[in-house]
């Protein structure tokens, strides 16, 4: 009898690919006395980038508005390259959109967080995201 190799998953690699920070209302933003109001959009794309390493991109977008002023914009591209040996293909999918998300989620929301203390704003911190949830409606949204 052959044995059936076990799946490997290994993180090989997590760093930043992009990061930027805009403040355009810079300084008389500062003296707005309102709470900027958020608006927080996530998004992943995973791709095989050698043999049997796959890179994945978690982008946090946070985009916060006093009235009609934007306060600041900053944006996070979160990496990671992942050794995936031995998975069946219809697991891969899955995989690099909930799987991989999941783990670079904490980097990024530490990456916004740093970065929008840096731009003189009180910490923000992202609320988890439900990546398994989020896949299956997009993968619903598409069969349909």
């Amino acid at each position: 009898m052959t044995e059936q190799a076990q799946p490997i998953f290994n993180i090989e690699k997590i760093y930043v690919k992009d990061l930027s920070i805009e403040v355009p209302g810079a300084p008389k933003i500062f003296l707005e006395p309102d709470a900027p109001q958020l608006d927080v959009q996530v998004g992943s794309q995973g791709e095989q980038i050698g043999e049997d390493a796959y890179q994945c991109v978690l982008t946090l977008t946070v985009t916060a508005k006093i009235k009609d002023k934007i306060a600041f914009l900053v944006e996070v591209q979160q990496a990671g390259v992942f050794r995936i040996q031995n998975l069946p293909a219809e697991a891969m999918e899955p995989t690099l959109m909930v799987a991989c998300p999941n783990i670079l989620f904490p980097y990024g929301r530490e990456a916004v967080s740093d970065a929008v203390i840096r731009a003189g704003f009180p910490p923000l911190l992202l609320q988890p995201v439900n990546f398994e949830a989020t896949y299956l409606q997009q993968k619903q949204q598409a069969s349909s």
